[in-house]
């Protein structure tokens, strides 16, 4: 694959990601990202990132990711495109004094040479692109042949996939934009890398949302999760209320709490691969 940049598949692809950038800027994701944060260690594990690795994070917000390969002593790069959680992602890394390049960019194209990375990863956050073979082929380029690709993925029968369903009901998806949860899928992985990706490991595992309840979860995730803080802010009082009840019957099926606090797993696909 060339170094070009394909162009938007359509200028309804492209006004989708306009509208995501816009919600990912509103409310504060760090504060949610952060939470993420063990998902990501497990990531680099799994990925047997090594000192000295040329490690790419895609999409990869505050930087859980980059900032656990850097741990690692690899040689760690994040790209998101809100420039934002970018310069939280800085702050973190000169918090713990490693050494992470943060870029702007996007995941369907990524502004980095072909074959350029040992490692690249992504922590649910390449699953929300909205051109899914693009981003795929995006992945693939940068990585170079015998390298790694290793995605965290939320599945569509877990707790976020639960929650986006939910989303979905008040403001449907656009027709043309497949759901992201289909990452967290054997099935789709196979479409999105073929032949190009050898996955040597598969693993469903959960993440755990401990809030001091279902109503404390709803509050926290209008408040900060950009996707749901912008749409809540565009619902007449009537239907924000509705909302904010449906949210937060979405944990009550996987909360296990037992104790009054909410303890629900959310479910993805840990899936670890070979670039071909």
């Amino acid at each position: 694959m060339g170094t070009t940049p394909r162009p938007a598949a359509g200028t309804g692809l492209q006004a989708v990601k306009e509208r995501q950038r816009t919600a990912w800027e509103s409310g504060d994701y760090a504060r949610v990202g952060v939470m993420l944060q063990a998902m990501a260690e497990r990531l680099v594990e799994a990925a047997g990132v090594r000192a000295g690795q040329r490690l790419l994070d895609v999409a990869c917000g505050q930087g859980n990711a980059a900032i656990a390969g850097a741990r690692r002593f690899a040689d760690a790069t994040g790209v998101d495109y809100v420039a934002g959680l970018l310069e939280q992602g800085r702050r973190r890394a000169a918090a713990e004094r490693l050494e992470v390049t943060f870029t702007e960019g996007d995941a369907e194209a990524l502004p980095f040479p072909d074959a350029g990375f040992d490692v690249v990863l992504s922590t649910v956050g390449v699953m929300f692109a909205p051109d899914q073979p693009r981003a795929a082929a995006e992945l693939l380029r940068v990585t170079r042949p015998g390298g790694r690709i290793a995605l965290a993925s939320w599945t569509p029968d877990g707790m976020i996939g639960s929650l986006f369903r939910t989303i979905g009901a008040y403001a449907p998806p656009p027709p043309q934009v497949r759901s992201p949860m289909l990452w967290g899928t054997r099935e789709r992985l196979a479409e999105l890398f073929g032949d190009d990706v050898e996955w040597t490991a598969l693993t469903t595992r959960t993440f755990d949302f401990a809030f001091r309840s279902p109503g404390h979860f709803t509050d926290w995730m209008m408040a900060y999760y950009g996707p749901i803080h912008r749409l809540a802010g565009t619902l007449d009082p009537a239907a924000r209320e509705r909302f904010a009840a449906d949210l937060a019957e979405v944990p009550v099926t996987f909360d296990r709490g037992g104790d009054g606090t909410m303890l629900a797993a959310g479910e993805y696909l840990e899936a670890v691969g070979v670039r071909r």
